[in-house]
């Protein structure tokens, strides 16, 4: 499956580095762009550079895997077309500057493009929104997209599967995108199983 994962400058840049990592162990095609601010906030809150790539596939033991970074400026990738449109987007985390874009069909730079072809053309676009409280004009905008076909995927871990570290409350948010995706894993033990 070919994915754009895109990374916005909300908090919970985690949420994105783990469904990168998971869709590239799956053996996804991953197209990975982040916005200035996404870069910053990742950097801040994980350490993590987006832009070293070798660095990150080595840390997760991934040397061979297919991963392709664009910026956030390049209007030019085959991501901002209709004919060349990935299989689903993913905007993990979204910030709401980046819903209130979408929502009004504001497309300033690649990921805001990008989730504009993926609505015109019908394709999965999940939206994982970061930020609470969530404000009136924050909702509007999310139902707006949600009526428009998007997936708001909130980040909201669930306590049933009785998580003993942070790790395991990402990865129930994340395994909640991947099935989404309708991409098989084992991140979290599901209900009555």
């Amino acid at each position: 499956m070919k994915i754009l994962l895109a990374i916005t400058g909300a908090s919970g840049s985690i949420y994105g580095l783990r469904l990168l990592e998971e869709l590239l162990r799956g053996g996804n095609w991953v197209t990975l762009v982040a916005s200035e601010s996404g870069l910053e906030v990742c950097r801040f809150e994980t350490g993590v550079d987006l832009s070293d790539v070798p660095v990150l596939l080595q840390r997760w033991g991934l040397p061979d895997a297919c991963l392709t970074i664009r910026a956030a400026t390049d209007l030019w990738a085959p991501e901002a077309s209709g004919s060349a449109a990935p299989d689903a987007m993913v905007i993990a985390p979204c910030s709401m500057g980046t819903v209130g874009r979408i929502a009004a069909g504001i497309s300033g730079n690649l990921i805001e493009r990008a989730a504009d072809v993926m609505l015109k053309e019908q394709r999965p676009l999940l939206l994982l929104p970061r930020e609470t409280p969530f404000s009136t004009i924050h909702l509007e905008n999310l139902l707006k997209l949600s009526q428009c076909g998007a997936r708001i995927i909130p980040a909201m871990p669930g306590f049933y599967h009785k998580p003993e570290s942070m790790a395991d409350l990402v990865d129930f948010v994340v395994g909640k995108l991947l099935d989404q995706l309708g991409v098989e894993h084992n991140l979290f033990k599901r209900w009555g199983m």
